[in-house]
């Protein structure tokens, strides 16, 4: 197929990563498909997707034109060269005006947009999401609320690209590692375990500094964008969206620059690049992963979700220990192919008991490489997503 694709490298710009050009862009590539890139630097409007916060959406109602006229632009341009089939973006509202879509499908382009965050941020997409033939969906658990709006989901759960994330022959340097944010209850795990007597070591935006990350941008105010925000708070997931921003406003998250309680310095790395946390996958005897995305705001219930590191650790031979999650059991077979937490105190024993039996950790590091090898890159989830589309 001749593919038109449209991403940002990453949603994180603190991030140093290409994430998603590794796990989408290059893996359509593969595959012998031939991909026009969208030559237009998305990063800053991926940094701008939040419509509940006042200094973005002034930007927002500037840039979304502009990255939607270009768009289109470059599209009549590729489809008058040669015929585009495929029509793949990874785009939030802010990001294109919906009737672009519209256009883009006019002109006998198949539509298709990925998106990764349902789970707690699905009003991000409810705009245009109806506007796509397709929409590619890893929660099981939002496919029926895509339907409710119009949009034609697929399940398509995320995977790893096996030529990105791969073993290295490196020395085991570490007992137990976590690469990812700070946030939620992560800390009080980290910190737990480190009580416990556990050498574990983490990585990533907030364990040292700020835990809300990058400094917000400073663009306009709400004035008469207010329509706006009525129309998303309409909606159950927009009510959580505000709720979640007044707390963080609120003060909930650490001061800038303070170091989170509790856990010292010689625990806490920087930002890792993406080769970097690939090579710490090698080097660490257990890597751990939590489902946890959030919570209702409301009850006070967990949201929870298959993520990305769920393939990414056992695609690059890490031993990987993960919080419960029922959905993961489509995709692992527990106690052979990964391990799963389901509290504070089964961590630290399971843990513990892996530290001590080196034989049994690596037949389920071994066995969880190879699964997820067979079953779980994106090169498959592709063609399988793309064969229920008929294409």
């Amino acid at each position: 197929m001749r593919i038109f694709y449209a991403s940002a490298s990453t949603p994180n710009a603190e991030f140093r990563s290409d994430i998603w050009r590794n796990n989408l862009y290059l893996p359509l590539v593969d595959l012998g498909h031939e991909v026009v890139e969208f030559a237009y630097d998305l990063q800053e409007t991926f940094q701008h997707v939040d419509i509940f916060n006042p200094r973005q959406i002034s930007f927002i109602k500037e840039n979304r034109p502009r990255v939607t006229e270009e768009l289109l632009r470059q599209i009549r341009v590729a489809h008058r060269e040669r015929p585009v089939d495929l029509f793949f973006s990874y785009f939030y509202d802010a990001c294109v005006l919906p009737e672009a879509i519209e256009e883009i499908r006019s002109m006998g382009i198949t539509a298709v947009n990925w998106y990764c965050n349902g789970s707690y941020q699905l009003h991000l997409v409810r705009n245009i999401s109806p506007k796509y033939d397709w929409c590619l969906v890893p929660e099981k658990s939002r496919i029926k609320d895509y339907v409710s709006m119009g949009a034609r989901p697929i399940y398509c759960q995320e995977a790893a690209n096996p030529h990105i994330y791969r073993p290295y022959p490196l020395p085991l340097d570490y007992d137990v590692t976590f690469v990812g944010q700070a946030y939620g209850d992560r800390p009080r795990y980290i910190k737990g375990l480190l009580d416990n007597g556990i050498d574990v070591h983490v990585w990533g935006p907030g364990w040292r500094k700020s835990a809300d990350g990058v400094p917000e941008q400073k663009q306009g105010s709400i004035g008469h964008d207010l329509m706006d925000v009525a129309r998303i708070l309409a909606t159950p997931e927009g009510w959580k969206a505000a709720g979640d921003r007044v707390r963080r406003l609120l003060g909930r998250a650490p001061e800038p620059g303070r170091r989170l309680e509790g856990i010292p310095d010689k625990a806490v790395g920087g930002v890792l690049s993406d080769e970097e946390m690939i090579r710490l996958f090698s080097r660490s005897r257990i890597n751990l992963g939590f489902s946890t995305c959030g919570n209702t705001g409301i009850t006070g219930e967990k949201i929870r979700q298959v993520r990305l590191r769920d393939f990414e650790i056992p695609m690059s031979g890490g031993f990987y220990i993960v919080e419960y999650f029922e959905e993961l059991e489509e995709f692992y077979e527990f106690g052979k192919e990964i391990v799963c937490f389901v509290s504070h105190e089964d961590l630290v024993e399971k843990i513990r008991y892996y530290l001590r039996h080196d034989g049994e950790r690596e037949r389920i590091r071994k066995a969880g490489f190879e699964r997820c090898r067979k079953d779980h890159s994106w090169h498959k989830r592709f063609i399988d997503a793309f064969a229920v589309m008929g294409l």
